[in-house]
């Protein structure tokens, strides 16, 4: 049977969000609508996915042209990538355990990219796509006929021949469905000879008409399989009779009165001198795409490699780039793709990608039709096919300054350099050409010496940890975030929503985000103004638990810090040890999630990158011990389920005045700046998210990069305020440091205590609600929704900013004379808006 999945609301945000128009306001594809009568029927998303060309086709006159593919149309690639995602993540709840035994399967050349991306949403899936290319030598798996393409037959031409053996749900993702001939082709083909019982069809859109869509529903109980159907948009297209020769009539007289391409071979060749090439580093023996499969061995070793190769093209860029496009090539999406997404990250420039392609197009420069303008230049890849023209749409006019072409090895032909060539026909029309050159993999033959086995698809094979700038805006240098970065997701959610989600049992706090606090002016001159009242006072923690930790726990630790609040921490800890010992200490950042644990799959990156037993565990402060016990409780079973020894489970902290660690640069209870704010001193990082839909069994937990909060960031400043006071306080550190090495620091755990009787005293009768500490409550403050809060009679400006926080919000404040904390935060159980507290006064929001 054949099932739809309908999206949620936030993929129908991003769609909304994410579409891209060629012509303004003008829907581009009113032009052919109104001259050859053809309608799109369907969802209101329909014009903002897709526009109409005309086609040099003998079978189909008119085109699609999506928007969020990055074929005809430049696009965002965060857009274009961020598509296939949302699909691919859909796809693995639809499938739930059995997402683990998925292969994905996209066909070329309009969904190789897309096909990779769902697959990338999908998580540990091996990819292949179709191919046009024979490659001598590889045995071919299956094939099969897109009888309206430009070019019809496809190949499968997989390294492991068992790629498509297994009997795992097979997810055949396209552009498009127009008629479902080729899915039903597809299938055919594929099941007689790999028979299964589940096939997910992956689409952007859906256009078939109804008597399309019951032949599949029929096809499918013939085989006696589940077909199950995802896709973005659904419609159909309206053809009026006779649409098929109007619309060649239309092409006719438009490329004849066109006549030849304006920029010829002259006027090319006079820009041929502004083509660099760029060198990316690309790792041998690593695909370039998912012509022969792609595994997640090779995913994950793309990941680690994809920063280092998009600095070298931003290095490469022209001074002053503002607008710049990475155009890919053909079948090859996918790597242009993921080095123009890194590449938006990490450069001020606007950027947008697209590739070349054989179909033909007519081009109109009207605002109303989808392809405005149109190169042509020779195939350069020497095709099975022989040679034809080829072409880039949408480039001309567009008003890039830089255009880099990504090609792989075998395109990189004299025909690539020609006169009339790609390279000479963007020299044209923009002011710098870059050419990156991919390496053509081709497989082994099985029998060759030495030939590699096919890679198989461990569960240990993790990515290597995100950095800055593309992730966080710390330096590269001063930590990796063992985390999946979910900046495109919508998480955020109205604080009084996500407290009464919490507290009714319908989700947990790491489901979703608060929106970020922005602070006022007044609260950001607190800020300051706190930091530069206790900067020597924070330097010297840093240097007593540092110490601290380079003598009792290893003299060359692994600093591994609890994202977002013990980052900052780790970053100084680090900074002190170059500081004074000359050490560049590893410094990586994990989740841990209060009832969930700390991240498992972190934990296995680390065991396999470094000694255990070097890995020390750092956070900012505690406040009743609630994280210290998590911790300790997920290190037991993480040992006990992988087998995996040697974590100590103690956390190293700024500062402890719960008296919950050994380990401590001070257990007073004071201002820690970095507690003031949310991701504007954390490296512009959100707290970490631990969703089911967006995280699988084999992802690190997700967080997001607020980029757009740059203006407002003071995470590096925070950090240098700090470290500059290193000289004047390091003698004085290193002596406390001694002296707490030779006393007893067993910890008393007080603050469990405290917290235990101020839940009682207030009616409260749960811990988790009870937020002990000048951290913690501003924490709370920011987060959540307080109750109240309750200050040490006589606690000084280190509460200014509570203070302050509280009053924004309307929190009470009330002073207690006997409080271990300098303050505490309480949120009411229960919390519903007019609710009333245990003294009979309304519950604030």
């Amino acid at each position: 049977m054949e099932k739809a999945v309908n999206e949620d609301e936030g993929a129908r945000r991003a769609v909304r969000d994410g579409a891209a128009r060629t012509g303004g306001d003008a829907w581009s594809g009113s032009w052919v609508a109104e001259r050859l009568g053809v309608e799109l029927v369907g969802d209101d998303r329909l014009t903002e996915l897709l526009g109409l060309a005309l086609r040099r086709n003998p079978k189909r006159a008119h085109l699609l042209v999506s928007h969020v593919l990055g074929k005809h149309v430049p696009q965002s690639p965060s857009v274009v990538y961020g598509h296939g995602l949302a699909l691919g993540r859909r796809v693995r709840e639809l499938l739930g355990d059995e997402a683990g035994r998925a292969v994905v399967l996209g066909y070329a050349e309009t969904a190789t990219g897309l096909g990779h991306s769902v697959a990338d949403g999908l998580g540990l899936a091996p990819y292949l796509h179709s191919t046009r290319r024979p490659v001598p030598g590889v045995a071919t798996a299956g094939g099969f006929e897109e009888s309206h393409s430009h070019a019809t037959s496809h190949l499968l031409l997989p390294q492991d021949p068992e790629l498509l053996a297994g009997d795992g749900p097979l997810v055949l993702v396209d552009d498009e469905f127009s008629t479902g001939n080729t899915v039903l082709n597809t299938i055919r083909d594929l099941h007689v000879r790999y028979p299964r019982r589940r096939y997910v069809v992956v689409a952007l859109v859906d256009m078939r008409s109804p008597a399309d869509a019951g032949r599949l529903r029929d096809f499918a109980r013939e085989i006696g399989a589940r077909v199950d159907l995802v896709t973005t948009a659904s419609g159909t297209v309206r053809l009026p009779e006779g649409v098929l020769e109007k619309g060649q009539e239309l092409v006719a007289r438009h490329e004849a009165r066109a006549g030849a391409e304006a920029a010829g071979p002259a006027a090319a060749a006079a820009g041929a001198g502004r083509v660099t090439r760029v060198g990316l580093g690309w790792p041998r023996g690593l695909p370039d795409g998912g012509r022969h499969g792609f595994t997640p061995a090779h995913r994950a070793r793309l990941e680690s490699v994809l920063p280092a190769m998009a600095a070298r093209l931003a290095e490469a860029l022209p001074d002053g780039a503002r607008r710049v496009l990475v155009l890919g090539f053909e079948e090859l999406m996918y790597a242009p793709l993921r080095l123009a997404r890194e590449l938006e990250l990490v450069t001020g420039a606007e950027v947008r990608f697209s590739t070349t392609t054989r179909s033909p197009v007519l081009a109109v420069d009207d605002p109303g039709y989808a392809i405005r303008t149109r190169l042509v230049f020779p195939a350069h890849d020497d095709p099975a096919d022989g040679p034809g023209e080829r072409y880039a749409y949408n480039v001309a006019g567009a008003g890039f300054d830089t255009v880099v072409a990504v090609v792989d090895s075998a395109a990189d032909t004299p025909a690539l350099h020609a006169p009339d060539g790609l390279l000479a026909r963007l020299a044209a029309h923009t002011p710098q050409v870059l050419l990156a050159v991919i390496p053509s993999y081709v497989p082994a033959p099985p029998d060759a010496p030495d030939a590699p086995s096919a890679p198989e698809r461990p569960a240990t094979m993790l990515p290597d940890p995100l950095r800055g700038p593309a992730f966080s805006s710390y330096p590269p240098e001063e930590v990796g975030w063992l985390l999946q970065d979910l900046s495109d997701v919508t998480l955020e959610a109205p604080t009084e929503e996500r407290e009464e989600a919490i507290q009714s049992g319908g989700a947990h706090y790491a489901e979703s985000l608060p929106v970020e606090y922005q602070p006022s002016e007044q609260y950001q001159e607190l800020f300051h103004a706190a930091l530069d009242a206790s900067a020597a006072r924070l330097a010297h923690a840093v240097g007593v638990v540092t110490e601290t930790v380079l003598t009792e726990r290893s003299p060359h630790p692994v600093l591994v810090s609890l994202a977002r609040a013990g980052t900052p921490v780790g970053v100084l800890m680090r900074r002190w040890a170059q500081y004074r010992h000359g050490l560049d200490l590893p410094h990586y950042a994990v989740s841990i999630v209060r009832g969930r644990g700390i991240d498992a799959n972190a934990l296995r990156w680390l065991a396999d990158h470094h000694d255990p037993r070097d890995v020390v565990f750092v956070d900012g402060w505690t406040g009743k011990g609630a994280i210290t016990r998590e911790l300790a409780q997920a290190v037991a079973e993480f040992e006990k389920a992988e087998g995996i020894t040697g974590f100590d489970p103690e956390i190293a902290v700024l500062a402890d005045p719960g008296s919950c660690v050994r380990t401590y640069g001070t257990r007073e209870d004071y201002l820690i700046p970095s507690a003031c704010l949310n991701s504007t001193v954390s490296g512009l990082i959100s707290r970490t998210v631990l969703r089911a839909d967006l995280v699988g069994p084999h992802d690190y937990h997700g967080a997001k990069f607020y980029r757009e909060l740059a203006g407002a960031d003071v995470s590096v400043a925070f950090l240098d305020a700090v470290s500059a006071r290193f000289p004047e306080v390091a003698d004085a550190a290193c002596a406390q440091a001694k002296e707490l090495l030779a006393t007893d620091r067993t910890p008393t755990w007080e603050g469990w205590a405290a917290v235990e009787r101020i839940s009682e005293e207030y009616g409260i009768h749960d811990v988790n609600l009870v937020k002990p500490g000048v951290g913690e409550t501003t924490r709370v403050l920011l987060r959540r929704v307080p109750w109240k809060v309750l200050a040490r009679a006589g606690a000084g400006s280190d509460l200014d900013h509570v203070r302050l926080l509280a009053e924004q919000r309307g929190v009470p404040v009330e002073e207690v004379a006997e409080l271990p904390y300098t303050c505490v935060g309480l949120i009411h159980p229960r919390f519903t808006r007019g609710a009333t507290g245990a003294d009979g006064k309304a519950v604030t929001s």
